[in-house]
């Protein structure tokens, strides 16, 4: 079994970069919380790093519910991935699964402040895995999936907002926390649906946006929600390092430009691998705000 194993967490769910993604998506969103509260002294501990364990189980339960929901579908469109090709068993991922939540589930039990919070999260996540009990309906809808599953990001950052609000006694609903409870949802919602955008040519039986609403309207789509994300990030960002402002406006005219040429040349290249590029510079530079916030102090 841990050979099967081996092979279904190298393909689907590397271990240690998704650990190291669970520390960093915790603490982005826990300093950028304190930090725009003018919380500059910290008490870090075993506290937040059950946090960033919880993120990491959390993203796993959710890879493997995702990969058994679309068993059927991947035997056929997927046939080489670790489920459907048969190298790892659905027995394996559920044993993994039940392993990994079951730590979470003590670590919080034992540790975290926010436990009811905790509780939405993963109440969320096994709607999620059950369709919401209307797999009839949403299943053959790819925007109906999308509003009922997309949302999941913002139930993980409010799982993180709800911890560092109750630790350091900060207001729970303020414009930064409801900034906050944004951040890391939008570009999880343009990275879900730029990866379901292709060039005509490139259409086949997999269900995308471009084949039901057309490339040009659902790049448009992602270009508008891009604005919108990056003024969330500027918000943020503002009153720690008017640098960073600058290069968030330089990413997105960037991005943006790129939105257009894709629209005006779909073939040219694939806009997921740019927003992908986009992404990681986007919240590179969220991430370096903090640590340089943190260092020297406002700029």
């Amino acid at each position: 079994m841990l050979k099967r194993l081996y092979i279904y967490f190298k393909e689907r769910y590397p271990i240690i970069p998704r650990i190291i993604l669970g520390l960093i998506v915790f603490l982005e969103i826990h300093f950028i919380v304190l930090l725009n509260n003018g919380v500059t002294k910290f008490n870090i501990g075993i506290q937040e790093f059950v946090g960033a364990y919880t993120v990491f189980a959390f993203l796993l339960w959710l890879r493997i519910a995702d990969d058994l929901k679309d068993y059927e579908t991947d035997k056929k469109l997927f046939k080489d991935r670790p489920l459907p090709s048969g190298r790892t068993t659905k027995k394996d991922v559920m044993i993994a699964g039940v392993f990994f939540e079951l730590i979470a589930v003590i670590l919080n039990i034992l540790f975290m402040n926010n436990i009811l919070f905790f509780v939405i999260l993963y109440v969320y996540g096994y709607l999620m895995s059950k369709w919401f009990f209307q797999k009839s309906k949403i299943q053959p809808s790819l925007p109906l999936a999308l509003i009922t599953h997309n949302p999941v990001q913002m139930i993980v950052n409010l799982y993180i907002i709800s911890f560092t609000c109750i630790k350091y006694k900060i207001p729970a609903i303020s414009l930064t926390t409801v900034m906050a409870l944004f951040t890391l949802y939008f570009p999880a919602l343009i990275w879900e649906v730029s990866r379901k955008i292709r060039a005509p040519k490139d259409e086949n039986d997999y269900t995308t946006y471009s084949k039901l609403f057309g490339y040009k309207k659902a790049t448009r789509f992602v270009l508008i929600v891009t604005l919108i994300d990056i003024v969330t990030n500027i918000i943020l960002v503002w009153n720690l390092n008017k640098i960073s402002v600058l290069v968030l406006l330089a990413l997105v005219s960037w991005m943006t430009y790129k939105f257009l040429q894709f629209m005006g040349n779909p073939e040219k290249f694939k806009i997921v691998d740019k927003v992908e590029r986009y992404t990681y510079l986007q919240e590179s530079t969220m991430l370096l705000t903090i640590v340089l916030y943190l260092l020297i102090g406002k700029i």
